[in-house]
């Protein structure tokens, strides 16, 4: 029996673990801040922008995402439409800034597109950016991620603020995204470890982009855990750039978000793995940033450890309630870290309205839950219709 009680201590522990992380970050985060100073720029040339835009199926949004590019604050750059299995007869931009590319035959992946696009680069750009094919870009991005790179940085990620909080599920997608972005990309850093990816509004050197995949062919959901997997194996830092923003198209209706939402558990599930690996080379190497960053990748998704903190927390009231009285705590300490992230954001009045809607929000997450192992089977496309569904 105490064998069985100390695996029963030790699967609390490992979800418990989580409630309170996101406040030991913020605890590392604001020591490092104390002491360290800014790095100072390298002074090197103006990087050379290969912007990578994909689309698959869907063109409706591409002549806004373009028109939002074009108006970005910077001379050197240079767009990839990679329109894979689109119809691009409507489609016309600008040729000296755009090249429209269609592939003779479907990709069908995100990594397919990019290498796609760079291998028909018109000239040698030292930098890429991916954008999705729903994101609208602040003129100053290119810029902001300068600020990164020439500190020598060769990863960096951007901040993707929400467009539309026109419906709840939209909000508090928003809400998720935000604490997301303070403690996953700018505490994270911020501590001495790397941003996690979000998928675009990321920008690399063009040369680490091809060391870390071009050898690799990943299919399905989930480049970025692939792609932030090898920049930090390999030594090197993913950088926050909380000024460098993109606008992301936020869910807007119930079936959208289980269809999302079931992809996402569902690459969790497939890379999590992922987690050991940085977080044992980290602890043979001496290495923070690896450390930090393999712990935050064993991280299951938001809604799964709180609904399991608030079940471990109901079951010891039976069996050992002082354990309980843990656990309310450490759900105390996350809801306060989750109000700090919101509070040390810009976030619309209309977010912390929605939150009371959380409980509906985590119902249709377990309804994703249930789906996820069929994920893949579910179209990735964006679909403008979805976009609007209340």
């Amino acid at each position: 029996m105490k064998i069985l009680e100390w695996i029963g201590l030790a699967i609390q522990a490992a979800i418990g673990y989580n409630l309170v992380f996101p406040m030991f970050l913020l605890l590392i985060y604001g020591l490092r801040k104390i002491v360290t100073t800014r790095q100072p720029t390298t002074g090197g040339g103006l990087p050379d922008y290969g912007i990578i835009v994909t689309a698959y199926e869907y063109t409706a949004q591409l002549p806004t995402v373009v028109g939002s590019l074009l108006q970005l604050n910077y001379g050197r750059y240079h767009i990839y439409v990679v329109a894979d299995k689109c119809d691009i007869s409507n489609l016309h931009f600008p040729e000296d800034k755009v090249l429209l590319l269609r592939p003779e035959e479907v990709l069908g992946s995100n990594t397919r597109s990019h290498f796609y696009a760079i291998r028909r680069f018109i000239r040698p750009h030292t930098h890429l950016t991916i954008i999705d094919s729903d994101n609208l870009t602040d003129p100053q991005y290119l810029n902001e991620l300068n600020v990164y790179f020439n500190q020598g940085y060769e990863a960096v990620q951007g901040v993707r603020e929400a467009k539309n909080l026109d419906t709840t599920y939209a909000c508090l997608d928003a809400a998720r995204d935000i604490y997301y972005h303070f403690y996953d990309g700018k505490v994270l850093f911020g501590a001495g470890s790397s941003a996690t990816l979000a998928g675009s509004g990321m920008a690399f050197s063009t040369a680490l982009y091809e060391k870390v995949l071009g050898h690799l062919d990943v299919t399905g959901a989930g480049f970025d855990k692939v792609l932030q997997e090898g920049i930090v194996s390999r030594g090197y830092r993913i950088a926050f750039a909380e000024k460098a923003i993109v606008y992301d198209e936020k869910t807007t209706g119930s079936d959208q978000l289980v269809k999302q939402r079931a992809r996402w558990i569902n690459t969790w599930f497939k890379y999590f793995a992922y987690g050991f690996k940085i977080l044992f080379k980290g602890i043979a190497r001496f290495s923070l940033n690896r450390v930090l960053f393999g712990l935050v990748l064993l991280r299951p998704p938001l809604f799964i450890f709180l609904l399991l903190s608030v079940f471990f927390m109901l079951l010891n009231l039976l069996i050992t309630p002082v354990l309980s009285l843990v656990w309310l705590i450490g759900l105390v300490v996350f809801v306060l870290g989750f109000y700090i992230s919101l509070k040390s954001s810009p976030t619309d009045p209309k977010i912390y309205q929605s939150l009371v809607n959380i409980p509906k929000f985590m119902f249709y997450q377990l309804t994703a839950l249930v789906n996820a192992r069929r994920a893949n089977k579910i179209s990735v496309a964006t679909r403008q219709e979805e976009k609007t569904q209340g």
